[in-house]
């Protein structure tokens, strides 16, 4: 048995309702996971909550509510937004109520303790509640902080920190080898000239105090818990049973195949820098990858709970629909720089991708062969015209390009390829007309006959192509157009053998798999 691999989302805070920017992260690590299955691959995708953050105690706070009873509540929202996106998770992590999280922390922290590179000290910094990051003055635009853009507070106390100043070269190799690799190279760059200036000691503690006793504690020290990051990072192999020694850790991490992280450009330094570094100290294996994503803007301004610009993905699931929601993310959206969501775009692209051209595909060539062939696929007869190669042509080479692109974690140009194929299918319904061919084989023409079993053949084989392509996509619509031809794999074969199998079977008409929008408001 081959070893598995494992893929992530960054587990978000729950200080309040999920936005876009978590509906986006959430599907493009869904249509990875989902693509390496496609391709035969065992894969294991987290997902989950950092609940032991200081931003939930100051929301709790706000509301006059306990900090376990607002992430207990809030948690839900995630919980429920997952499964309104038809994620395939195999697990999500709690990391304030999960005590194989608790305890997998606690031994992460001992195992840096024991290889000396925890220390105390008394700190004073520029701390960002909202990053749960301190910075220095330089980082800061007008004195305020990139990413929020309020001011930092002064913050003094004695703290335990992370020599992460230990593992600049052996980080610079990891990334220069291609051990630790960055997608895309532009965030690669900066991770790596950001090594390259010099790294400083990281506080990784808090004072119990200033968490409002919120958090795990430091191991030997009740007066401290484990700062956000050491204690959240963490989750990616204690979500595998690693402190307790479960299989699932050596097949999905320690052995994997690979190790993959999707997370927004605000936590790159995090994953990229810090994380892999504790690892380092731990004795524990780096992961493989990390695909950065931009933010979703809305009017160039990155979607945030703090600046008051949010987008309710639930609220888009409810007007538009799953499959629209899910297009637009992927199909529009860059897979590595900020994008602009809009709903009018949302409805034009799926009205235009998805309804008039790849729901119209389905249902004029189920109707055709059932009212001409009554409902089964023919086999191929007579000469292969230039047209048939061409959709051959087309059906290999948006195999080919899907791949390729997936390769590179790039869901939209993955997608354009699929709509490549849908474009040609509906042409080639054009070119070759099988109610003229129909109505000549009624009048006696075997040729006409022929001709359109072989064009009802190649139009199926497309489908075929084009709803194992979409199951990382759309996979709710690809299982309805895969039933539609009886197709029972769901792996992505030999492009060559696009057409085998499906002479014989019954080519059913479904109900409108993408009907029409209508948006009255």
């Amino acid at each position: 048995m081959s070893n598995g691999s494992f893929i992530s989302t960054t587990i978000p805070y729950v200080n309040a309702r999920p936005h876009l920017g978590h509906a986006l992260e959430y599907v493009q690590a869904d249509c990875f996971a989902r693509f390496q299955r496609l391709q035969g691959g065992d894969v294991f995708f987290l997902t989950g909550s950092d609940e032991n953050s200081l931003k939930n105690v100051i929301a709790a706070e706000a509301e006059g509510i306990s900090t376990r009873e607002l992430v207990d509540r809030n948690v839900v929202y995630f919980e429920q937004l997952t499964e309104q996106l038809g994620l395939s998770q195999d697990d999500f992590i709690r990391t304030s109520v999960d005590q194989r999280h608790i305890a997998g922390a606690s031994r992460v922290w001992e195992l840096i303790a024991a290889n000396g590179d925890i220390y105390k000290k008394t700190y004073e910094g520029l701390y960002c509640v909202g990053c749960e990051q301190f910075y220095s003055p330089a980082e800061l635009v007008d004195g305020n902080c990139p990413e929020h853009l309020v001011p930092p507070e002064l913050v003094s106390e004695e703290n335990y920190f992370f020599r992460l100043s230990r593992y600049q070269n052996q980080l610079l190799d990891a990334l220069k080898s291609g051990a630790l690799q960055i997608v895309p190279t532009s965030r690669y760059n900066e991770v790596v000239s950001f090594v390259e200036s010099g790294l400083e000691d990281i506080s990784v503690s808090r004072s119990t105090e200033r968490a409002r006793g919120w958090g795990i504690p430091v191991p030997g020290d009740p007066s401290q818990v484990i700062y956000v990051w050491i204690d959240a990072l963490t989750n990616y192999i204690t979500a595998l049973g690693w402190v307790d020694g479960d299989e699932k850790y050596r097949r999905y991490w320690e052995d994997a195949e690979s190790r993959v992280h999707v997370l927004g450009k605000g936590v790159t330094r995090f994953h990229a820098v810090y994380w892999p570094a504790m690892l380092m100290s731990a004795g524990l294996p780096l992961p493989t990858k990390t695909v950065v994503h931009g933010y979703i803007t809305a009017n160039g301004r990155k979607l945030s709970k703090s600046l008051g610009n949010v987008v309710d993905p639930v609220a888009m699931v409810d007007k538009y629909g799953l499959d629209a929601v899910r297009y637009a993310l992927l199909a529009d959206i860059s897979p590595f720089e900020d994008g602009d969501f809009n709903e009018e775009r949302l409805v034009q692209r799926y009205t235009t991708d998805l309804a008039n051209g790849l729901g119209n595909l389905v249902s004029r060539v189920a109707s055709m062969i059932g009212r001409y062939r009554d409902g089964t696929i023919p086999q191929a007869a007579g000469e292969r015209t230039d047209q048939d190669e061409q959709l051959a042509r087309q059906a290999a080479e948006s195999v080919e390009g899907v791949v390729a692109a997936m390769g590179r974690y790039d869901h939209r140009e993955a997608l354009a390829h699929v709509g490549d194929l849908i474009r040609a299918s509906n042409s080639y319904v054009d070119g070759n007309a099988p109610w003229h061919l129909a109505k000549a084989a009624k009048a006696g023409d075997e040729a006409a006959s022929a001709r359109m079993d072989t064009v009802f053949l190649y139009l199926t084989g497309a489908i075929r192509q084009v709803g194992l392509l979409l199951l990382p996509f759309l996979p709710a619509s690809a299982e309805k157009i895969l039933a539609t031809i009886g197709e029972e794999s769901r792996r992505l074969g030999d492009p060559a053998a696009w057409l085998e199998g499906l002479p014989g079977r019954t080519m059913v008409k479904p109900e409108p798999i993408f009907p029409r929008m209508d948006v009255t408001d």
